[in-house]
């Protein structure tokens, strides 16, 4: 049987140990009764397991040498479910139709995308479950107050509870990453939208978190500038820049914090 050759320029570490595999199938069984979508399966061996769970299983799979070795070695997946395309750019909405748990042991260069594209199609994954490099499984989980919280926590904790479930040892792959892994679970909460501008929330998260070492007060003063110029018009926003509450850094603050912040800008830009 030829041997997949995993490639750099993918991301690919090729899970190799039957029992962690085992476990991250398991993981999926939070949602029992969905159909499951499988990103990255390389040489199947999260795959054999998923296929016991006894419901619709699809692969999406970028690396043609991996697509091949899945249509020659697996029989119990059809064709159709055999998808040789970019996750990133796959309609989602349309891979089964209606809600789908997400798993996957996922390419470590784009696992942070990976869970903003979650986001995007919430409404159709309301579980979704893998592994990801450890330090990006600890800022999905972080809790404010943490030096870990950050962009990815703020936005994936608006729409997901983030479970850290365990941590995975490097000599269980091939070739053996640098750094650990780990799997984590994010189940949708109850939120179904939020009373604030999402857009306008992304760039505050985003704008706060990159001059993550500065007081909120600092970078709300350029965005809330940026903002002005957009529209055309200079406000007074002096209330708002001597809010006890900006003279804190960002990752002291939670999602709910930032939806209430949000509201004050977008009060203070529609005046």
């Amino acid at each position: 049987m030829r041997r997949v050759r995993p490639k750099k320029s993918l991301g690919q570490h090729f899970l190799t140990d039957l029992p962690t595999a085992a476990r991250i199938a398991d993981t999926v069984d939070a949602c029992p009764d969905l159909p499951i979508l499988e990103v990255g399966p390389g040489t199947g061996v999260l795959t054999q397991f998923l296929l016991k769970k006894e419901r619709r299983l699809r692969v999406v799979e970028l690396d043609h040498e991996s697509v091949d070795y899945l249509r020659k070695n697996f029989v119990g997946l059809r064709d159709e479910d055999i998808i040789p395309d970019d996750f990133l750019k796959m309609h989602l909405d349309r891979t089964f139709g209606g809600p789908f748990v997400l798993t996957g042991n996922y390419p470590y260069n784009i696992s942070s995308q990976i869970f903003f594209r979650v986001v995007e199609f919430r409404c159709f994954i309301p579980c979704c479950t893998g592994m990801i490099q450890k330090e990006v499984a600890e800022r999905l989980a972080a809790k404010p107050g943490c030096k870990d919280f950050g962009i990815l926590s703020a936005l994936v904790q608006l729409w997901y509870d983030v479970e850290y479930l365990f941590t995975v040892e490097p000599d269980v792959f091939d070739p053996p990453p640098k750094v650990r892994s780990a799997v984590v679970r994010l189940m949708r909460n109850s939120r179904q939208e939020i009373d604030c501008d999402e857009s306008l929330y992304k760039r505050i998260v985003k704008t706060v978190f990159n001059q993550r070492r500065k007081m909120l007060r600092v970078t709300l003063r350029g965005l809330l500038q940026q903002l002005d110029n957009e529209h055309g018009i200079q406000r007074d926003h002096s209330a708002l820049l001597t809010d006890p509450l900006l003279t804190r850094r960002p990752e002291q603050l939670g999602v709910e914090d930032f939806i209430s912040l949000t509201k004050r800008i977008s009060l203070n830009i529609d005046r």
